[in-house]
Parts: structure tokens; C-alpha cells; sequence
């Protein structure tokens, strides 16, 4: 608080008047008010945005409340952006009783980089206390906005597993490799799920203490096609691997699912034994191409 006074303090006498005068944004039927507690160029820039972002939240949790918009005369949620230009992503939240109801003041003192997931939740907090008259858990809210919007889950899933990747947020492992290979957004690759399909293109031995050929405890694939007459155990990874690609590769878009299927057949046909390597490298060539493909369009 004293900050924001010393701030205030700082301004021109023209900065403050251009600040009382900013129009403020009603949205929801009365229920969301936008402040704009900044110079013009970052109101112009956020304020709409940030305020059809709570009013977006805000429509689908009426929708998944299966009740209409009612009108406020006062807001229940009152949002403050402010001025800071660095990436700070901190959002706050301050809960007000008054004569009618709790009134939530939320602050996002630098609208460019707040945290999108932390806003939500808080907007979604406020709306528990104003229009559903309850305080809200975190996760009572996930649920919530998940009836609402499915999409939200899928978020908030990847949003776990980028922090399980980073070592972060204590998840369990053997539940973060199994959301690793769910399909989160059917016919959708993500940039990560390229990485993760990427990062599967390794013939490893059935055993650590048995190496492949030339003590190699890996083989890229296309290291793979000289190994093979050297080592039959290559051969065998191969056929394994084969089988796997799917499940990292299928379900999320065509064009992911397209390269899941080159690689599938240069495996099996690694695991035939038929074709010279000049061929195979062809066939692994076409598959490269074509996730190097899904790369450069991923989400």
C-alpha cells in the first residue's frame, strides 16, 4: 500500500487526472469492473483483454451452474490492472464484506505477464463468493470450471506434466508417465507431445548390463540400421519399439499419427531383415520429414 501512494505521488498532475478519468469496464451484467490503474498505453493494451477474460470465466461458470447472468448493481469482482512493465506474474486477491455481499478486489500489477492459470482460479473464487454466496476450494474450482469448459482440464493437465518435465511441483512419477502418453487434446500435437514422441525414438537393450553391440546402451534409429546385422538384439528392440510409437503417436492429429506410421514401418521392416541399408535409411529419411513436419506446425 505505501508503494502505491509513493507511486501515486510520483505522477504528474496530468498523469492523474488521465488515470481518474480512465473509463472503467463493466462486464456480466454488472458483476465484473475493470480498473485500469495505468498509464494509457498499457489500458489500451490490456483492459479489454483482461476484462473479457473474467467475463469468459465468468459466462462459462454460469453456463456450468446451469444458471443465467443475474444483474448486479455493485460488481462482485472488481479487477485493479496496474502499471509494471516486467515480467511479474504475481495476482492478488482481496475479499470484502459489505452491507450485501463479499466483494472480491483482484490486482494485476503487470497485466502482460500475469499468470493466466492464478487469475482464473481467483476470478473463479470471487464468483463462488458472489454469485454462489460459498467460498470455494481449489478444488472445487477446478471441477467447476471443468464442467464448464473442458478445455480448462486439458490446460491444467499439460500444465502439470511441463512441471513434472522441470522437476517441479512434487508429482508422482508413475502418474506423470501416464499422462505423459494420454491423449490430452484428441487430433491436437502439442509441441510437447512432438518432444515426447520425439524423445522415443531410442532402441535401448532389454538390460543395462547388456549392451548392444560396440557397448552401446542406445541406439538412435538410424544408427540402428548398421547395428542390426551386427546385433540381433537390435532387432528385437526394434520390434518392440514398434509396437510403442503408437501409443506416443496415434490420437493426436493426422499428420503426427502419419509419422508414427513411417517410423512403424521402417521398424518392422529393420525387424525383417529384407531391405539394404540404403533403403531403410530412405524409409527413415521420409519419416524424419515428416515429423520435422509436425514440428514446425505444433501447437
Amino acid at each position: 500500500m505505501l508503494l502505491s501512494v509513493i507511486a501515486l505521488l510520483a505522477l504528474t498532475r496530468a498523469e492523474l487526472v488521465a488515470r481518474m478519468k480512465a473509463p472503467v469496464l463493466t462486464m456480466t451484467e454488472g458483476l465484473v469492473k475493470v480498473y485500469a490503474d495505468c498509464p494509457e498505453d498499457i489500458r489500451r493494451d490490456y483492459q479489454m483483454p483482461v476484462a473479457r477474460f473474467a467475463a469468459d470465466v465468468c459466462d462459462a461458470l454460469y453456463r456450468g451452474a446451469g444458471e443465467r447472468p443475474r444483474r448486479f448493481t455493485d460488481p462482485g469482482i472488481v479487477i485493479h490492472i496496474g502499471s509494471v512493465r516486467t515480467n511479474l506474474t504475481e495476482v492478488t486477491a482481496l475479499a470484502e464484506t459489505n452491507a450485501e455481499r463479499v466483494v472480491t478486489r483482484i490486482y494485476a500489477k503487470s497485466p502482460g505477464y500475469v499468470d493466466q492459470a492464478r487469475f482464473r482460479l481467483e476470478i473463479a473464487k470471487a464468483f463462488g463468493r458472489a454469485v454462489l454466496g460459498r467460498e470455494l476450494s481449489d478444488h472445487d474450482v477446478f471441477e467447476a470450471l471443468v464442467a464448464a469448459d473442458p478445455k480448462v482440464r486439458v490446460m491444467e493437465r499439460r500444465r502439470e506434466l511441463e512441471e513434472w518435465l522441470r522437476g517441479e511441483g512434487g508429482h508422482d512419477d508413475e502418474e506423470a508417465l501416464s499422462l505423459m502418453r494420454k491423449v490430452l487434446e484428441p487430433g491436437v500435437a502439442s509441441k510437447r507431445d512432438v518432444l515426447v514422441f520425439a524423445s522415443r525414438l531410442q532402441l535401448y537393450p532389454e538390460t543395462f548390463d547388456r549392451p548392444f553391440v560396440g557397448g552401446r546402451t542406445s541406439l538412435s534409429f538410424r544408427e540402428a540400421i548398421e547395428a542390426a546385422g551386427r546385433d540381433p538384439r537390435v532387432r528385437l528392440a526394434a520390434y518392440l519399439k514398434s509396437n510403442e510409437l503408437a501409443v506416443f503417436g496415434g490420437g493426436r492429429g493426422e499428420d503426427l499419427s502419419r509419422a508414427a506410421e513411417s517410423y512403424t514401418l521402417f521398424l518392422r521392416e529393420l525387424v525383417r531383415g529384407k531391405m539394404s541399408q540404403s533403403e531403410l535409411s530412405a524409409m527413415l529419411d521420409r519419416a524424419d520429414e515428416l515429423l520435422r513436419s509436425v514440428s514446425r506446425g505444433g501447437k
